[in-house]
């Protein structure tokens, strides 16, 4: 599928020990405890900016498109790496530019098959709009990709790639003048000796690594950097050679005497695959060491941390590269870049293993920071203890102040109550959003309760937006929300998940319910739409998948209702399908 959006980007705060008085600070300055009157004129300032985006954002949408940029990533947009290379390309991307995805998904498909199947998908889809000013490659599969298929696909495009493992391929290959990037630099020199000031006594260093393109570039590193620790052992653990018991064990008999570095796990000899949660889980619950890690994604779920790849400033680099070359700029002229690496930690897992905090490098961001009674306290105590030698008087003035904070952080409390439920709501139709929809599965799939969910789309929405304009667009998919809104029950929650598409969730797998839910929902489309000051007809096409009888995970039972979706796009639109159908069909 081809996800397409003009984003407003917000500012974002990274890589710091965030306490509960710089939560307060992030939003309201650091001074927000000087002075009722100012906090009161600053939150009135956010609250007017807060209400101002909706008509910027309008703007940004009807305004002239300034170029068109295509993301191929390597895996999927279940990824947490994926995700945030995503959101630093967003950040350094212009609004007013057109940006794509696409998804190889290598980490569950691989092979020749798998990959013609998604060059003829890409070039049917690449026929369809108008010619990309260049394109992101988001990891080695996807550079492989677009170079072997670079004269059928992207002839004439600049090729920027991000987050390549194999250095001398990356920089080989931007000797074509239409190629360039930024390498994805794994300092295993820098782990490792981060791991020895971490453990002195360290004799040997073990690699979580797999069979995988990423895998055996990485392998290749490994080793290598063995030369330069003569005194040390360097030993791996090949996921792709064992089976799930096998991999379990290894990992629990590493010892102490070990700098333990997980690099990729992907799969396993039983041909198990191993998101990236998966895979962190099985080390965290069975390693009796802590375990680093060299690219930021999961920081915070139970792994050490160490020198990473910063994938989020990495796809700022591509942005910025992009949007020079629409600008004008020679590609050939834009020399190769390092992935930008930062220290990072998780102080829940120094804390676990009894690590020493001082010997981390000046400047490393630390996770799960639990302040103390100081760092808490501070802005209070520090002059309380003042006030508490002073005369009688001022322990009224300090009554009084504590009272009006008191009312200030009641106020801020409020505040955040409702910027949480805004990040969590689409702007502009209202509905929850994918991350909140998100969220609502994994609980309802974590408790085991019994779902369904349908895919709908907006059938030929582009026509739409092409023929009446985006004002119309936009008046379609608050239509359809407002339609979808009134289906809403304790059992039934609508959400838009991403463009023209919206999905609902329905806590049920009674077949009754399912086709209910599936035939109202056909008939959202059955009262015309009021588009540009005239009735309009608008179809839609559903998809309905069920867990667990069509998927046992999240990930999973979203692409089975995306693929009955678009069994309905085939079978002539303006329809539902269930996936259980069209599955049956393909046998």
């Amino acid at each position: 599928m081809l996800f397409s959006e003009i984003i407003v980007v917000l500012p974002r705060k990274y890589g710091k020990i965030v306490t509960d008085n710089d939560y307060r600070k992030l939003y309201f300055g650091d001074r927000y405890m000087r002075g009722s009157k100012k906090n009161i004129l600053f939150l009135a300032g956010l609250l007017f900016a807060f209400l101002t985006v909706r008509p910027v954002w309008a703007q940004a949408e009807e305004s002239e498109v300034k170029g068109r940029v295509l993301f191929i990533s390597s895996y999927s947009y279940a990824w947490d790496a994926v995700r945030i290379q995503i959101e630093g390309i967003r950040a350094k991307m212009d609004p007013a530019v057109v940006l794509d995805y696409e998804f190889m998904d290598t980490k569950r498909v691989t092979g020749e098959e798998a990959e013609q199947l998604f060059c003829d998908g890409l070039a049917y889809r690449m026929s369809q709009v108008e010619p990309y000013d260049a394109v992101i490659l988001g990891d080695d599969a996807a550079l492989l990709f677009a170079v072997k298929y670079r004269e059928e696909l992207f002839e004439g495009i600049p090729l920027i790639f991000e987050g390549v493992n194999d250095v001398e391929l990356a920089v080989e290959l931007a000797k074509d003048p239409l190629i360039t990037g930024v390498v994805e630099q794994l300092s295993l020199e820098k782990n490792i000796d981060f791991g020895r000031q971490l453990f002195p006594n360290a004799g040997k260093v073990v690699a979580i690594l797999d069979e995988s393109i990423t895998g055996n570039a990485n392998r290749e590193s490994f080793y290598a950097c063995a030369e330069k620790y003569p005194d040390m052992e360097f030993c791996e653990i090949n996921a792709s050679a064992l089976s799930s018991e096998e991999l379990s064990r290894q990992i629990g008999e590493v010892g102490q005497d070990s700098i333990f570095i997980y690099i990729i796990m992907t799969e396993d000899a039983s041909g198990k695959l191993y998101s990236d949660r998966e895979a962190i889980k099985m080390i965290v619950d069975h390693a009796k060491v802590p375990a680093m890690r060299m690219v930021e994604a999961s920081v915070g779920e139970g792994l050490l941390g160490g020198n990473m790849v910063s994938m989020y400033k990495s796809g700022e680099i591509v942005a910025d590269i992009a949007m020079q070359l629409i600008q004008g700029a020679d590609c050939g002229n834009i020399a190769v870049a390092e992935s930008p690496n930062v220290y990072c930690v998780d102080e829940q897992v120094m804390e676990k293993f009894g690590l020493d905090m001082s010997v981390l490098p000046e400047g490393t961001q630390i996770v799960n920071h639990q302040p103390d009674f100081w760092e808490r306290n501070r802005e209070v105590l520090l002059p309380g203890s003042i006030l508490v030698g002073a005369m009688l008087i001022i322990t009224l003035w300090v009554t009084f102040d504590n009272l009006r904070r008191r009312r200030l952080l009641a106020e801020l409390e409020e505040a955040r109550g409702i910027m949480e439920s805004a990040s969590l709501h689409d702007f502009l139709t209202g509905l929850p959003n994918r991350s909140k929809f998100m969220k609502d599965l994994e609980t309802a799939v974590n408790g085991k309760v019994p779902c369904t969910i349908l895919m709908l789309d907006i059938d030929d929405f582009k026509h739409i937006n092409d023929t009446y304009g985006h004002t119309a667009g936009d008046e379609a998919l608050k239509q359809l929300a407002d339609r979808l809104k009134a289906m809403h029950s304790n059992i039934l929650m609508s959400y838009r998940f991403a463009g023209d598409e919206f999905i609902m969730l329905l806590k049920s797998n009674q077949s009754n319910m399912i086709e209910k839910t599936a035939y109202q929902s056909r008939q959202l489309f059955t009262k015309p739409f009021r588009l540009a000051g005239e009735d309009r007809k608008v179809c839609g096409s559903i998809g309905v998948a069920t867990y667990p009888s069509d998927a046992d995970d999240i990930e999973q039972l979203i692409v089975c209702a995306d693929d009955a979706m678009y069994q309905v796009k085939k079978s002539g639109k303006n329809n539902f399908a269930y996936y259980s159908q069209i599955g049956k069909q393909a046998q």
